[in-house]
């Protein structure tokens, strides 16, 4: 496929405005986690998780909304909004450095201002990540129309190249971040320079559905009722827990999004779209949700070996960056649908070996086997969509990424926390049945109720029932990695099922709009 010199330069600067994303993501985390902005800003634990969480929950909404509107007001536009997204966080991060250092005579209530302007600020970073995705997702899949999953992957290799950079960035400034952590934000503006020079005199492609004449109501239609239902109740649910709505409002909106919805597009949605997306909420978990606890479990050995853990997440992301690059002949070899099988075997592999893992040699083997597993999952599945519903223009395509995301904080996440409670709880009835009832106690999610650990009660008991108790949670919530396992689990039976579908329709074949224009 004949490739201009315009392509190429779109193509690369998509490529740096996701690395831009992830860099901006993982110093955010780093500065979190590393207690730099805890410290400074004198905030809490809940407080940390909070500001964590605002970089995160509006990325995913974004990715939905902007998709419903993007070829309306255009690729360009939603890359200077992106822009402008990074320009307003870095200046708020800027003044809310100011407003606890130099004269401050009310610390506590300078701590309190510099907080709203970190939190908000972070809201807006998550808005210009995820138009970023919004962005750039179906400008790729445009462009090499014919090689969808190939490109889609090499795009997001990106990702993990960014938090590569990143992380490499805040282990050799560890010193001077944490005399003035404004240089890792400043450091940040570097690649988003770069894309916004990149991008700002080139030409978009026009949509791979606008091309060929596809309406506006068709690419509704794709996702349909069902799909709307799902992105809607999730965008909401997850609005609704950030903002603290009554119930009522919540199901409200949702009613009168997906009704709108549903009597607009009249569909109830592409079937092979709709179980897509049922396997993408394990897939996101299995990616996305167990990472958090891998990086946790590898935290202590790494430091008892002297080492900083940060290089894990170095170490797996540039395994994940080299491979992304290199998916081609990969998929090529085994098609779309083979690699995600492949793929969901190795994660089960991976979980398991890590669910029992001790020495650091071999939690790198086992990190390495999951590391590889999980490469593919993301971008392979955006291309699975864009290859199979062109109609569904950008929506499909990002309406798939944002679903996935927010079931991780949602649902996944929490499922993930009730696995590994109810191991702990599981062990603690099992080897210590005299305190059991006195150490635990009820509680609900919202899935639905569970035993957990009180961890108030634990401190009253003698202090070697304590440590009793300590050695059974560290185990058990290592082992509940081996019950995660059950995701990619269920993704291998989907993605068998699919393959055998296709297989009885003549075999996988990419669908391409007959009115699309050659690039």
């Amino acid at each position: 496929m004949k490739c201009t010199k315009n392509d190429k330069i779109v193509f690369w600067g998509a490529f740096i405005a996701l690395i831009t994303t992830s860099m901006a993501f993982i110093i955010r985390a780093i500065l979190i986690n590393s207690g730099v902005w805890p410290e400074q800003f004198g905030l809490d634990k809940v407080q940390s998780g909070v500001l964590f969480g605002a970089g995160i929950w509006p990325f995913a909404i974004s990715i939905i909304l902007f998709s419903l509107v993007i070829d309306r007001v255009g690729y360009k536009f939603a890359m200077f909004f992106s822009f402008a997204c990074y320009a307003t966080f870095g200046a708020l991060a800027l003044i809310a450095y100011s407003s606890v250092n130099g004269q401050v005579t009310d610390l506590a209530m300078a701590q309190a201002k510099a907080w709203n302007y970190l939190y908000w600020g972070s809201v807006i970073l998550g808005l210009g990540n995820g138009t970023v995705e919004a962005f750039i997702n179906p400008v790729v899949a445009t462009l090499f129309k014919d090689e969808k999953s190939k490109w889609l992957n090499m795009l997001h290799a990106g990702w993990p190249g960014g938090l590569v950079l990143g992380g490499i960035l805040a282990i050799g400034l560890a010193g001077i971040v944490a005399e003035d952590w404004r240089i890792l934000v400043a450091l940040m503006f570097l690649p988003a320079l770069i894309y916004l020079i990149m991008l700002a005199r080139v030409e978009f492609p026009v949509n791979e559905r606008v091309a060929a004449g596809s309406s506006y109501r068709e690419m509704l239609a794709q996702l349909g009722t069902a799909g709307a239902f799902i992105a809607f109740y999730l965008i909401f649910a997850q609005l609704g827990s950030v903002f603290d709505w009554a119930t009522p409002v919540t199901w409200g909106l949702i009613a009168v999004s997906v009704i709108s919805y549903a009597l607009y597009s009249r569909s109830f949605g592409n079937p092979l779209l709709l179980i897509l997306v049922i396997i993408m909420m394990p897939l996101a978990t299995t990616e996305l949700g167990t990472d958090g606890w891998i990086s946790a479990l590898m935290e202590k050995p790494m430091h008892a070996a002297g080492w900083d853990p940060t290089w894990v997440l170095v170490y797996t992301s540039a395994i994940m960056m080299v491979l992304r690059f290199n998916a081609g002949p990969v998929i090529q070899k085994f098609g779309p649908l083979g690699l995600l099988a492949m793929c969901s075997g190795l994660a089960i592999l991976g979980l398991y070996l890590l669910s029992f893992a001790s020495a650091v040699v071999f939690i790198f083997v086992a990190a390495t086997v999951y590391g590889v597993a999980k490469t593919y999952f993301w971008p392979t599945m955006l291309g699975v969509v864009a290859e199979q519903t062109p109609k569904g223009g950008a929506l499909t395509l990002n309406a798939i990424a944002g679903i996935g995301m927010l079931t991780v904080g949602i649902l996944g996440g929490p499922f993930i926390g009730y696995l590994q409670e109810s191991s702990v709880t599981s062990g603690i009835k099992q080897e210590l049945p005299a305190v059991y009832e006195t150490v635990t106690q009820e509680s609900d999610y919202l899935l639905g109720h569970y035993t957990a650990l009180n961890q108030v009660a634990l401190g009253a008991q003698p202090e070697a029932v304590q440590e009793q108790v300590v050695e059974i949670q560290e185990r058990e919530t290592q082992g509940a990695l081996a019950k995660m396992a059950m995701f990619p689990a269920f993704m291998l039976v989907c993605y068998i099922g699919l393959i055998l579908f296709f297989k009885s329709k003549g075999g996988y074949r990419p669908k391409v709009l007959g009115g699309a224009h050659a690039d």
